[in-house]
């Protein structure tokens, strides 16, 4: 039986792929023009052509190119420009929590960690990296390259997202690759702390979750909803305080729908109910720390330190100033940001056509804004400590409003790019004028080498002896798995070497035969202005003085044997006249 003429299929071939009466030219100009279409039905049954040769795996030079291709090539970028890092020991927060508490994993299979404190962190980081462990081995190099592709991951959600927003190339390109070179994104890179995980997660969130030209907020596609929940689930789950940026799209989707008609009304709520998922990994791995350990959200001198002692009202004005400071000037941010600014005041150039380039929508730009408000507000009044890594989501989306703008904005755009990566590169290698943590930017690889060097001296030389040290060279020392020493030392371990704390020690001169002091704060020198008074960064940041180990030296009644110092940083050994040697089992 055959079809009339006029509802025979035209467009189609009228038999299946591989028989001989099919048009294969055909066929090949329909598979071209969709690689996903079917053949028509035959016999009642629907067959479906399925790409199988190279040339389908091949983009067509008018696509983009996906993200298979685009990854490797990050991940080897990355592992190039950080081979040097690969093998160094483990440093600061890695060495004080991360790193045991997946040690801890990896050998009993404990989520919440055993040899030390537990801080309530998800466990996702610790599972990760148990897992590389039990494919490459224990060691600072498969923990290093396993951390590379997390941050190659997050890269990769950087280009997805440029182009999302902005559909030029060239604008995605600049922007993955500032955010690679800027200083902070490229120190953590390497560390193993959950904040890169965070980002990588929260960033393929936002992929699915901000709105682009094609996708409009008032009507947001169903399927973007369950990756965007999934990967904000994933985010919680590696660092508690990713739940920022979902509650805060949902809370945006909320105030933008109130006022809409009800069908887009509906479509807010839908859209802040998926965001809102997360809650319900982040509250299921509460309620089993809790079962653990009695306590909900971690030890309790680690709730005091990180929420309940930050809510002072000038405490939270002043970390907010410095969170500002973070997000828009540290590390030569302020390069592409003043830039953008200039910029700002340029008309959009037009080309032949009299067309402008495509710019982020404003929907997206107005939740990239309240993502970084909120961002910044919450980590003034969280956190203890102002590590700019916390906010490691957030840069990507400062640098994609830069690049973006400097493409729609000036002829020669791709100058001020070249301008802000110059910047970031001169950032890695020079120190700012002001104080600042030394995983910032290569500090932190100049820091663990001198620590090194210093530790190598107290082994070969005075094994067996109790050093009078600080965190965290305490448990450098005493903890090998961190890849500083083979035994152990016993230590007598002070908070700083500030005077009061020598002055402590000086009182026990029995509990020591040798130290390790280190400078445990950049001290550059004063600037003509301060962002805050020294009693506010004193009384609310930590700021605090060591003495100069020769100022230690006389007041411990030592001698210094050996020192070297790395522009800010420096380190010495002082042995002490004592007529026995001191240990701590005695």
């Amino acid at each position: 039986m055959t079809h009339p003429p006029a509802t025979r299929p035209e467009s189609r071939p009228t038999r299946p792929f591989g028989l001989a009466s099919a048009s294969l030219k055909s066929l090949k100009n329909r598979l071209d023009e969709d690689p996903g279409a079917s053949v028509a039905p035959v016999s009642g049954r629907r067959r479906f052509i399925r790409p199988f040769a190279i040339s389908a795996w091949i983009p067509r030079e008018d696509a983009p190119l996906p993200l298979w291709m685009i990854f490797p090539v990050i991940f080897a970028a990355l592992y190039l420009t950080h081979l040097s890092l690969l093998r160094l020991p483990y440093y600061w927060d890695e060495a004080g929590y991360y790193i045991p508490a997946a040690w801890d994993f990896f050998r009993t299979g404990s989520l919440v960690p055993i040899s030390t404190m537990s801080n309530a962190h998800p466990p996702l980081p610790s599972i990760y990296l148990a897992l590389w462990w039990h494919l490459g081995g224990f060691q600072p190099a498969v923990t290093r390259e396993s951390i590379l592709i997390v941050a190659s991951i997050g890269l990769l959600a950087v280009w997805r997202l440029a182009m999302r927003l902005n559909p030029s190339p060239l604008v995605a390109f600049w922007t993955l690759l500032l955010t690679a070179l800027y200083p902070v994104w490229f120190a953590q890179s390497t560390l193993a702390h959950a904040d890169i995980f965070a980002a990588a997660a929260t960033l393929w969130g936002l992929v699915y979750a901000l709105p682009d030209e094609s996708r409009k907020p008032d009507c947001p596609a169903p399927r973007s909803l369950l990756p965007a929940a999934i990967w904000f689930s994933i985010a919680v789950l590696a660092k508690e305080t990713s739940i920022i940026t979902p509650l805060t799209l949902a809370a945006f989707e909320l105030t933008a729908g109130f006022r809409k008609a009800k069908q887009i009304r509906r479509r807010s709520y839908r859209l802040a109910a998926s965001y809102s998922i997360c809650l319900l990994p982040l509250t299921a791995w509460y309620a089993y720390h809790y079962s653990k350990t009695g306590f909900f959200f971690g030890n309790p001198e680690f709730l005091r330190y990180n929420a309940t002692a930050t809510l002072e009202p000038m405490r939270i004005i002043a970390a907010f100033g410095h969170r500002l400071l973070h997000l828009f000037a540290h590390m030569n941010m302020f390069v592409p940001v003043l830039c953008t600014a200039a910029a700002m005041v340029l008309d959009p150039v037009k080309n032949e056509a009299s067309e402008t380039p495509a710019r982020v929508s404003f929907p997206a730009q107005a939740r990239i804004y309240a993502v970084l408000l909120a961002n910044a507000v919450a980590f003034s009044i969280l956190g203890g400590a102002l590590l700019t890594r916390y906010l490691l989501p957030m840069y990507p989306l400062v640098l994609l409003v830069a690049v973006s703008t400097f493409h729609r904005r000036v002829r020669y755009w791709q100058l001020l790019t070249v301008f802000s990566a110059a910047a970031f590169v001169v950032a890695l290698f020079i120190n700012p004028p002001y104080g600042f943590a030394p995983e910032d930017n290569l500090t932190y690889a100049h820091v663990i080498r001198l620590h090194q060097q210093a530790i190598r001296q107290l082994t070969s030389r005075y094994p067996g002896s109790t050093v009078l040290t600080a965190w965290p060279v305490s448990d450098e020392l005493t903890r090998p798995e961190l890849g500083y020493v083979k035994t152990p030392f016993d230590v007598d371990r002070i908070e700083d070497f500030t005077a009061p704390q020598i002055e402590r020690a000086a009182q026990n001169p029995g509990g020591y035969s040798s130290a390790l002091v280190f400078s445990t704060k950049e001290e550059p020198s004063a600037l003509p202005f301060h962002l805050h008074s020294p009693a506010s960064e004193e009384q609310y940041f930590g700021l605090h003085h060591d003495l100069s180990p020769m100022t230690i030296a006389r007041q411990l009644d030592g001698d210094i044997v050996w020192q070297n110092v790395d522009e800010l940083q420096w380190v010495a050994v002082l042995r002490f006249r004592r007529a026995v040697e001191a240990r701590r089992d005695e």
